[in-house]
C-alpha cells in the first residue's frame, strides 16, 4: 500500500522553479525572487564599508524560512521517490529546536497540508516559545537536554515517531543536502573582505563556506555566480558562537549540541590551499559586545535578537584588527516572528 492520491497531490502542489537559475529562484515558495533579502548599508563609527543581509524580513523572520522550505522539497523527493510505494502514510519529521527552526517547518507545513512537525524541546524552554509552537500545530515533547548528546534513534523515540523522519540533522534527509546555497552566493558575490555570520548548529556558516571554497576554485561557475573568485581566496569568514550557557544569544548555545560536523583542520585546509581568507574561523563572543551589538542595531532600524545579531557583536570584538578600509558585511539571521 502507498501513498494516497490525496497525499501525491499535496506532495506535487510543492513546486521548485530551478535549482540554480538566477531567473527562476524558488525562494520564497509565495513570492520567489533573488536576492530574496536585502543587503544595507549600517552605520558604524569609524568603519566606512559596513554592509548588512537582513533575513529578518523572511517570512517567519530568520534565515530558518530558507532551510525549512529546503527540507519541505527533500522530503517531497524523498516520498516521490522509488521507495514511495513501502509508505502506508506520509512519515511525521521530528527535530530537537529551540523555536525558530520550528517555528519555520510548521509554518510551511501547515500551508501544504502535511504531517504536523513532532518536536523535542528543552523542559526550560520559555513558556510563551512553547505556547506559540503549540498554537502553530507542532506536537511538544519536552527532555532536559542537558544530559547527554541525543542522536537520531533517541530523537524519534522522544517524540513517539520510531518510522518517521529525524530532521535535527541536515543529513538526515541525504549527506548531500545543501541548505542557504542561495543566501551562500548572495553573500559571496558582494565580493566583502570581512563576512560575519552567527554559528550555532553550524549549518549556515559550513554552507556558505563550501560554497564559496567551491567557486574560488573552479573554472565552472554556478549560474547564480557573479563575484570575483580572487576576492573569495581573500575573504575571511568569521562564525561566532558562545560557550556561555547563560548567554543572551541563546540560539547559539546548546549543551549537547548534535550533528556537528565542524572540524578545525577542514577551515586549516582550506586556508592552506588558498581557498579562503587566513582569519577564517569560528570565535566565542564576549557577552559585553552583544549588548553593544544590539544597541547599534537598534540605532539602525534592524530588527533582530541577540543570537542574528552576533556577528555584529563578533565585528565590534575584534574591529581593532580590521583595517578600516575593509568591507565588511553582517548576517543578521533575525527574529523569530511569533
Amino acid at each position: 500500500m502507498g501513498l494516497t492520491n490525496k497525499e501525491n497531490d499535496i506532495l506535487l502542489s510543492i513546486k521548485i522553479p530551478s535549482e540554480n537559475d538566477p531567473k527562476m529562484p524558488e525562494f520564497p515558495p509565495e513570492n520567489p525572487k533573488w536576492p530574496s533579502t536585502p543587503i544595507k548599508r549600517i552605520e558604524l563609527k569609524g568603519f566606512p564599508n559596513v554592509f548588512l543581509k537582513d533575513e529578518s524580513v523572511n517570512p517567519t523572520g530568520t534565515h530558518k524560512d530558507r532551510m525549512a522550505w529546503e527540507i519541505i522539497v527533500t522530503y517531497r523527493q524523498l516520498l516521490l521517490s522509488k521507495k514511495r510505494g513501502n509508505l502506508k502514510k506520509m512519515p511525521h519529521m521530528s527535530i530537537i529546536s529551540s523555536g525558530s527552526a520550528a517555528f519555520a517547518i510548521q509554518t510551511i507545513i501547515r500551508k501544504y497540508g502535511l504531517p504536523d512537525l513532532k518536536v523535542l524541546i528543552d523542559h526550560k524552554l520559555d513558556s510563551s516559545v512553547k505556547k506559540s509552537l503549540e498554537r502553530a500545530g507542532c506536537e511538544i515533547y519536552e527532555t532536559d537536554l542537558s544530559k547527554k548528546q541525543l542522536f537520531t534513534e533517541d530523537i524519534l523515540k522522544l517524540t513517539n515517531n520510531i518510522d518517521g523522519i529525524d530532521i535535527t540533522s541536515d543529513d538526515s534527509l541525504g549527506p548531500f543536502n545543501i541548505f542557504y546555497d542561495w543566501m551562500a552566493y548572495d553573500i559571496i558575490n558582494q565580493n566583502a573582505d570581512y563576512v560575519f555570520i552567527p554559528y550555532g548548529t553550524g549549518h549556515l556558516y559550513e554552507n556558505i563556506v563550501n560554497v564559496a571554497v567551491n567557486e574560488g576554485r573552479t573554472k565552472k561557475h554556478d549560474r547564480r555566480f557573479r563575484g570575483d573568485p580572487k576576492r573569495i581566496r581573500v575573504c575571511n569568514f568569521i562564525g561566532a558562537t558562545t560557550n556561555n550557557p547563560h548567554t543572551k544569544a541563546d540560539k547559539l548555545y546548546s549543551h549537547h549540541l548534535p550533528f556537528v560536523h565542524f572540524d578545525k583542520k577542514w577551515i586549516r585546509m582550506a586556508i592552506k590551499n588558498g581557498f579562503i581568507g587566513p582569519k577564517s574561523d569560528v570565535y566565542v563572543i564576549r557577552e559585553k559586545f552583544l549588548e553593544n551589538a544590539m544597541k547599534i542595531a537598534d540605532k539602525n532600524g534592524i530588527d533582530c535578537e541577540a543570537s542574528g545579531i552576533a556577528g555584529l557583536a563578533m565585528m565590534l570584538q575584534i574591529k581593532d584588527q580590521i583595517p578600516k578600509n575593509k568591507k565588511i558585511l553582517i548576517i543578521n539571521t533575525g527574529k523569530t516572528k511569533y
